[in-house]
């Protein structure tokens, strides 16, 4: 059977990027989550906007550049998979939970105050083998 998983967010992060490594230090691994909003109209013609929020996470170089550059408020391009999380809390019951699983992203927007106008560029990053991979090279990064 065929299966195909990607996401694609664009949204407004609802807290600072938390940036921590794996056991042996080699691998960054960053959490943080993402605000999208959506606009439409009832039946009735009533005006709503819901806004759903979405756990990310974030591998090696990718992780990095996030935490780096990004913070709570920014808005961000995120693109992805979706990745389930289970275990059994204190009480023994089972708990699961939907993540994103962050492969690229892109700044939107400006660069912040003071540094000048215009888009910043991508970076892009994987997850393979429990491995980072990053294509971001050292000119892709604004300063």
């Amino acid at each position: 059977m065929a299966s195909f998983n990607k996401v694609l967010l664009m949204g407004n992060l609802t807290r600072d990027v938390e940036l921590k490594y794996t056991p042996n230090g080699n691998q960054a691994v960053a959490n943080f989550g993402i605000a999208c909003n959506r606009r439409f109209k009832t039946q009735s013609g009533e005006e709503r906007e819901e806004t759903t929020f979405v756990d990310c996470e974030a591998w090696g170089r990718t992780a990095e550049v996030m935490k780096e550059y990004l913070s709570k408020g920014r808005p961000v391009f995120v693109e992805g998979r979706l990745k389930l999380d289970q275990w059994e809390d204190k009480e023994g019951k089972k708990q699961s939970k939907l993540r994103v699983v962050v492969e690229n992203f892109q700044f939107i927007g400006g660069r912040s105050e003071g540094s000048g106008g215009g888009e910043r560029p991508a970076a892009r990053g994987g997850q393979a083998s429990q491995q980072a991979h990053t294509e971001v090279a050292e000119t892709d990064i604004p300063f």
